[in-house]
C-alpha cells in the first residue's frame, strides 16, 4: 500500500463504495466494472470482513487497514488484556495501532512511534474515524526517538518485529527490531516500567533472565498460545509468572513449576486425563494449576485424574478407556487396521511411528495418547468426546 493508495481509500468516494461492498466476494468486487479503484476497494473489503471479529471497531468504523499489519497486528480483546495504565506511554511500535487503540483508554497521553509513513498516516486516518484524540503518532524509528528525547513516561511499551528483512521468523530479542536489550539502559531513564509483547515461541526462562524483576503472562486463545507479555518495574523486585485463557481463566504465581507426582504410576486407578491449555504449559505452571486436582508426572505432560473435577480447569478432559504399557505386538491385535487419531507428550514417539507400530492407519476411529512415565511408554486410549475445557 502506498500513500497514494491511503489518500484514494481516505475519499468520500471509496469509503462510500467500500461499504456498499462490504458483505460481497472480494473477488468479485475486484473484477466490477462499476466500482471506482475496483481492486484497491476490494482488497479493503476482504481485510475488513476478516477483522469483523479479530478487530470489531476497525470493522465498525470502515478504517484502513493494509494487508501486512492486519497479519501481525494483536486483537482488540488481547490488546485490553494487557495490564498497563497510567499517565503517559510511549509505544516503540505502533504498527496498525491496535494496542495504541486499548492504551488511550487508559493514558491521559500517548505517543506511538512508526517509521513506516503510510502505516503511520493510516493509523492517524483510523484514530481519527474512531474518535481518539489523546495519540500522537511521530513518523520515526525508536532508535531515533529513545536517543534524542527528552521526554519522561509511566510506561514504554514495544511488540519488537520478529520478521527479517527476508521474512525468516525471529525468536531471539536481541535479533527482533528494534533491539530492546540494546535500548534497555536509556529506555529505563525515559521510564520506570516497561512493557513487552513478545513471539509465544520466546522462553520464559529467558525473559526472567533478561528481565529478573518482572511479571511475565502468557496469554492463550481457544488453545493456542498468542503473546508472551513482559512487564518489568522498577520500583519492585517481584517475579511472576502467569497464564490466561483470554475472556475465560487466570493463574498467577510468583514461581514456576512445583515437582512433578512422586508416587508411583497406578494406571489401573485413573479414569481421567486432563490435558493442561498450551498457556500452562508456555508458562510451566501446569502442575501448579492442576495438582489439586490431578496427578502429574512432568512439567507439560498429561494430568491423571481418579475422579472427574468438581470445578472448570483450563485443560481438555476426556475420559480414560483403558491405560496399556507401549507393547506394539501386542497392541496391534487391538488396533491393526483402525484409523487413530494420536495425541502424544514427553516422549521420543512419532505420531508416524505409533500408528506403524500399532498396524493403524490416520483417522478418527479411535484417540489414543502417547505419553512416557518413569522411562516408560504409555498407551491411553480416550472416549473421543471432551468433557470440560
Amino acid at each position: 500500500m502506498t500513500l497514494s493508495d491511503v489518500e484514494l481509500l481516505k475519499s468520500d468516494e471509496l469509503r462510500r463504495a467500500v461499504d456498499a461492498n462490504i458483505e460481497r466476494d472480494p473477488a468479485a468486487v475486484a473484477l466490477d466494472g462499476r466500482v471506482p479503484e475496483a481492486r484497491l476497494v476490494a482488497t479493503q473489503v476482504k481485510y475488513l470482513q476478516r477483522a469483523r471479529r479479530k478487530l470489531p471497531r476497525l470493522y465498525e468504523a470502515r478504517c484502513i487497514i493494509p494487508p501486512r499489519a492486519f497479519e501481525q497486528s494483536s486483537s482488540e480483546e488481547s490488546a485490553r488484556r494487557k495490564g498497563i495504565a497510567g499517565d503517559s506511554l510511549l509505544d516503540l511500535t505502533c504498527g496498525l495501532g491496535i494496542d495504541v487503540l486499548a492504551f488511550a483508554s487508559r493514558f491521559r497521553r500517548v505517543v506511538a512511534l512508526e517509521r513506516d509513513e503510510v502505516l503511520a498516516e493510516v493509523v492517524r486516518h483510523n484514530l481519527s474515524l474512531l474518535g481518539v484524540e489523546n495519540v500522537e503518532v511521530i513518523t520515526t524509528s525508536a532508535e531515533e526517538y529513545v536517543a534524542t528525547t527528552s521526554n519522561h513516561f509511566d510506561w514504554v511499551f514495544a511488540d519488537p518485529d520478529r520478521r527479517s528483512d527476508t521474512g525468516h521468523k525471529m525468536v531471539c530479542l536481541e535479533d527482533c527490531s528494534p533491539n530492546i536489550v540494546t535500548l534497555l539502559p536509556r529506555l529505563r531513564t525515559i521510564a520506570r516500567r516497561i512493557g513487552l509483547k513478545l513471539s509465544p515461541l520466546f522462553d520464559v526462562e529467558e525473559a526472567f533472565r533478561l528481565f529478573p524483576s518482572s511479571e511475565v503472562e502468557v496469554v492463550s486463545v481457544a488453545g493456542e498460545c498468542k503473546e508472551l507479555n513482559i512487564y518489568t518495574n522498577a520500583d519492585n523486585e517481584r517475579l511472576t509468572i502467569a497464564a490466561t485463557g483470554l475472556g475465560t481463566w487466570h493463574f498467577e504465581r510468583e514461581a514456576m513449576n512445583v515437582k512433578p507426582t512422586a508416587e508411583a504410576f497406578a494406571a489401573e486407578e485413573y479414569r481421567y486425563l486432563l490435558i493442561p491449555d498450551v498457556a500452562l504449559q508456555k508458562a510451566r505452571v501446569a502442575i501448579a494449576t492442576l495438582s489439586p486436582h490431578a496427578a502429574i508426572w512432568s512439567n507439560n505432560g498429561y494430568a491423571f485424574a481418579r475422579e472427574l473435577p468438581a470445578e472448570p480447569l483450563p485443560a481438555r478432559i476426556y475420559a480414560i478407556e483403558s491405560i496399556e504399557r507401549y507393547h506394539p505386538r501386542e497392541l496391534r491385535r487391538k488396533y491393526r487396521g483402525l484409523g487413530i487419531e494420536v495425541l502424544k507428550r514427553d516422549t521420543q514417539l512419532s505420531v508416524e511411528v505409533v500408528r506403524k507400530a500399532l498396524g493403524a492407519r490416520a483417522g478418527g476411529d479411535r484417540l489414543l495418547a502417547v505419553t512416557s512415565i518413569a522411562g516408560e511408554n504409555w498407551i491411553i486410549e480416550l472416549r473421543n468426546e471432551v468433557i470440560n475445557g
